[in-house]
């Protein structure tokens, strides 16, 4: 059965970028090698340490009942409370222990199939820098407190552990297809800025990109402004999203088991084939095979959005 990734690949070997598929053009510090990892965890200091300490509490006000279970679950596993920046090695122990998963230093983002790489060999690549005083509420470019408290929790889950695993293996196939514009939006819509359903009325957050921010930690869980929508993986992947403001929409699970068997399970290779090079749906729309739990009112949108200072209602 033809599946998200390619079965017969061979995952341990890095993988060539083909001259044909289109990526965001980043150069690679003479420091790193091809794999992009940093010789070494940097060496924070107590004011940077200091800013963790506060990004952490800051989220632990708001988190409590609109995090996903298995995030707060993974939280107090893992070595990651008010002592700093986490430690990687101390880190990947633990999750090892766990899931079989490590934490690995990269100076940046980097390239889509290096990222794809790591992921399908149980390693999570986490920007090793952390933001300023001046960046505290908003940074464009992920950093330590991002990669690390919004993604590494969910990874001591086994079911989403093994997700993003597969993810990983998959884009492979999404290279060879040339649609990783389309790969990327499962990314978005799941891993950074997906909900799940834990109960009747009860959407909770697991994503990264929400877990990591105080007011999308309100604004996709409770908010009137956005859609909330179960997950169609072929409605996501063809979905734009936004990147520098809240969602309008956000695409809910039931489950980890759910959200491993609709794409893991699925025929990519046909979804790929049949897949155009653009998106079809706007952010904000809501289809005729939407499954929708809440049709928001896209105020926040309509007034601007972050650039205008409307309120995130």
């Amino acid at each position: 059965m033809a599946t998200l990734a390619d079965q017969d690949q061979d995952f341990s070997v890095l993988p060539d970028l083909p001259a044909d598929v289109f990526t965001a053009p980043l150069r690679k510090p003479a420091h790193v090698g091809e794999d992009w990892i940093e010789p070494a965890q940097t060496r924070y200091g107590t004011a940077e340490d200091a800013i963790w300490n506060d990004l952490y509490e800051r989220q632990m006000d708001v988190l409590p009942g609109r995090a996903a279970s298995a995030f707060m679950a993974g939280l107090q596993k893992l070595p990651l409370g008010q002592r700093g920046v986490p430690d990687f090695n101390e880190l990947s122990e633990e999750l090892g222990y766990l899931t079989g998963w490590s934490v690995v230093p990269v100076p940046m983002l980097i390239p889509d199939h290096v990222f794809f790489w790591h992921l399908a060999n149980r390693r999570f690549p986490a920007g090793n820098f952390i933001r300023t005083r001046e960046t505290f509420d908003y940074i464009q470019e992920p950093d330590v407190f991002h990669d690390v408290f919004g993604h590494v929790p969910m990874l001591a889950d086994p079911v989403y552990a093994d997700y993003m695993q597969e993810y990983g293996r998959a884009g492979w196939k999404a290279m060879r297809y040339n649609r990783l514009k389309a790969l990327g939006a499962l990314y978005w819509y799941t891993v950074e800025f997906g909900l799940i359903l834990e109960g009747p009325d009860d959407v909770r957050a697991y994503g990264a990109g929400i877990l990591s921010g105080p007011t999308e930690a309100v604004f996709s869980t409770e908010a009137k402004s956005p859609n909330r929508i179960m997950l169609n993986v072929d409605r996501v992947m063809r979905t734009d999203y936004v990147i520098s403001d809240l969602q309008p929409t956000y695409f809910v699970i039931e489950s980890f088991e759910d959200l491993y068997h609709q794409t893991v399970e699925r025929d990519f290779d046909r979804l790929y084939r049949n897949l155009p090079p653009a998106f079809t749906y706007a952010n904000a729309a809501v289809i005729d095979v939407d499954d929708v739990l809440h049709r928001g009112t896209q105020e926040y949108l309509l007034r601007g959005g972050r650039g205008s200072g409307a309120k995130p209602i």
